[in-house]
């Protein structure tokens, strides 16, 4: 008979500090293994076999397992899918206790409501906890608890709430030493998985430097004024809580408001988990959109004659980040400028970004739309000329990444800005009024 253990799984939280869900299996009567899948399900839907996700999840797993072996310790890495491999585990080991931390996507919903139901059959309890946001679900609704749609209303109630709440690091540390004891277990390399290494760099982690002139500086994308704190807190491998506790402790205001938005959004993906293939405003399903084939390559490849856009798109294509001021300029460049459907603009986002999470990504897409909770209104069609004037007066950022811009040889715009606004308004009020 194999010893008893619990199992820690890891998804989005690839750390060993500040865990809720580590601290509590460590807390548990069982030594503990920590398991990795390489899940099938979603791998296989990637098209690019470099992906530098799939990099930075294999590089960060081979940190993690460094420190496990200082314990005696080692990860458990599967490739498959979670039906399989989680069938493997339990023939195995003789698992006792499961625990994770929430993940608020349709598809992981579905997979932890099946694994629950699985390990149930099996006598096997399935624990769960809030890790990846500071506030989840119905935490902070409305009077009527109802979930609020509208930002402000619910900042103001999170950052009330925020004043009672525990912020403090689950102390892991203290606890390692329950780890299950283990001779390093075999860690199949990218290409055991179907993947090849990417040579991408990643951002490090900077919180310290930035947050002062953050508020200051965070709309111009020459500046280098921004956390990149986006594929850490897509990977969990920074916790919510040391970024929230880093911005009280700065009064750095707005970037808390960020931190806010992203709970505000995967609230809203979890109440409303719709969103992800419908309008938030079902009238905005009506919109007939053009869905240029032509006008759609040249959005991506980053070739519009529109400067602010080719460059924003050219800096997501080289790095797989783009600024977030521009990410609201391309988006609403190609759902009001060409008529294109969000739809195809958040895909597209999902396939290049690195820090890409389907509750922002969404959001962030219905926002600049029109069709989302609390968004811009749908005649509100930025101009990109306007915005270069003001975020990138001296052409830093759009020299940088249009250097034929400096020529006069970049295309000509592939659509007149007056013309455009003049159609989306037509085009949206048609919907909009039927």
């Amino acid at each position: 008979m194999s010893k008893e253990i619990s199992v820690c799984w890891l998804r989005r939280d690839l750390r060993l500090e500040d865990h809720a869900a580590l601290y509590a299996a460590l807390k548990s009567p069982y030594p503990v293994l920590l398991l990795f899948i390489f899940d099938r399900n979603i791998l296989d839907q990637l098209s690019d076999r470099e992906d530098a996700r799939v990099t930075f999840i294999h590089q960060t797993l081979q940190n993690i397992q460094s420190r496990l072996t200082t314990y005696g310790s080692s990860l458990l890495i599967k490739y498959g899918t979670p039906e399989t491999c989680w069938t493997e585990v339990l023939n195995s080991y003789t698992v006792k206790a499961v625990f994770t931390n929430h993940d608020y996507e349709p598809y992981a919903q579905e997979r932890d409501a099946a694994l629950a139901e699985y390990l149930a059959s099996e006598q096997i309890e399935f624990k769960t906890f809030k890790d990846q946001v500071i506030f989840e679900k119905a935490e902070v609704v409305k009077a009527d608890g109802k979930p609020y749609t509208v930002f402000t209303p619910y900042f103001k109630q999170w950052k009330q709430k925020l004043k009672d709440f525990y912020l403090k690091s689950y102390p892991v540390d203290k606890y390692l030493k329950n780890l299950f004891k283990t001779d390093q277990l075999s860690f199949p390399s990218l290409k055991d998985i179907g993947f090849n290494g990417s040579k991408q760099k990643f951002p490090a982690l900077q919180l310290e430097n930035k947050l002062d002139a953050y508020e200051e500086k965070r709309d111009f994308p020459a500046e280098d004024a921004t956390t990149r704190i986006g594929v850490h807190l897509r990977f969990g491998t920074i916790s919510i809580r040391r970024a929230a506790r880093q911005a009280l402790e700065e009064n750095a205001d707005k970037w808390l408001s960020e931190l806010a938005w992203r709970d505000f959004y995967m609230m809203i993906l979890w109440h409303f988990p719709r969103i992800v293939t419908t309008a938030f405003k079902p009238a905005y399903d009506r919109i007939k959109w053009r869905n240029d084939e032509a006008d759609f390559k040249a959005w991506c490849a980053g070739a519009t004659g529109y400067p602010l856009v080719d460059a924003g798109m050219r800096q997501l294509n080289e790095t797989g980040y783009m600024h977030n001021r521009v990410r609201m300029v391309v988006a609403s460049f190609l759902t009001k400028h060409l008529l294109i459907d969000w739809r195809w603009g958040e895909a597209y986002f999902a396939e290049k970004l690195l820090d890409y999470e389907m509750a922002s990504n969404v959001g962030g897409w219905q926002w600049s739309c029109g069709c989302g909770n609390d968004a811009a209104p749908y005649f509100r069609v930025f101009n990109p000329e306007l915005q270069t004037k003001k975020f990138d007066p001296h052409y830093a950022y759009i020299n940088k990444w249009v250097p034929e811009y400096q020529q006069k040889k970049h295309v000509k715009p592939i659509v007149d800005h007056a013309f455009a606004r003049e159609r989306i308004l037509k085009v949206f009020k048609a919907a909009l009024n039927e």
